[in-house]
């Protein structure tokens, strides 16, 4: 459905994977992050299906084309993360959705990709209306929340040791300040269960509530 475009990104250009609904645009737009091992065509996937619904989805690729084959590799990659850079092509696409379609535009990502669209929502507060974080995790992202005004949706697995012992921390942060936002744990999941090409992981059934509650946060907060 969609095709790779470049865009202005704070000096230089951006690259990414644009989707644009057919017939049924609803005026609203989302950024989809990837997760660890690139832009693939599960990412791609996400964004046609946002599109779908009659988002105009745009999905950053920050690797720059590549897509790490094996965990090792996609673990150094998701190591190696300029987070600045990222910075710059997140606004950069948020700027050009919200030009798009004159309203605040929704973020999402899994795993590295969640962690990079809590961080996009605290950067970008006017712009940035809602944030759907699923399992987000990235040593190198620290989040303004003083920043955040968009809702935040945090999804998460019963079974992810490497992402739930900060999620006591966030809740904190987010509640002290008032801020609106729900969690949602799914029971007998692991990291990644929304990755419908990782069947070691994937649950059907926990991906489509999951699924259903992101387009509710979005249509309800967009």
């Amino acid at each position: 459905m969609g095709e790779m475009i470049k865009y202005a990104a704070n000096g230089h250009d951006g690259t990414g994977y644009l989707s644009k609904p057919k017939s049924n645009a609803n005026g609203k737009a989302v950024i989809v992050i990837q997760e660890w091992n690139g832009l693939n065509d599960h990412i791609k996937d996400i964004a046609d299906r946002f599109a779908q619904q009659g988002y105009l989805a745009l999905a950053p690729d920050h690797y720059h084309g590549v897509i790490a084959e094996e965990p090792d590799e996609a673990g150094k990659m998701f190591m190696a993360l300029n987070i600045a850079e990222a910075e710059k092509e997140l606004r950069g696409g948020v700027n050009l959705l919200y030009k798009e379609t004159g309203n605040p535009v929704g973020v999402t990502g899994f795993c590295m990709g969640g962690a990079l669209a809590l961080f996009a929502a605290c950067q970008n507060d006017e712009k940035v209306g809602a944030c759907v974080d699923f399992y987000g995790i990235h040593p190198n992202v620290e989040y303004n929340w003083d920043n955040l005004k968009a809702p935040v949706l945090g999804i998460w697995a019963e079974e992810d040791d490497g992402v739930n012992p900060q999620l006591e921390g966030f809740a904190k942060e987010l509640a002290s300040r008032q801020h609106h936002f729900q969690f949602k744990t799914y029971p007998k999941t692991h990291h990644g269960f929304f990755n419908d090409t990782n069947p070691q992981n994937h649950d059907t059934k926990a991906s489509q509530d999951a699924w259903d509650l992101t387009l509710y946060w979005f249509n309800k907060h967009l």
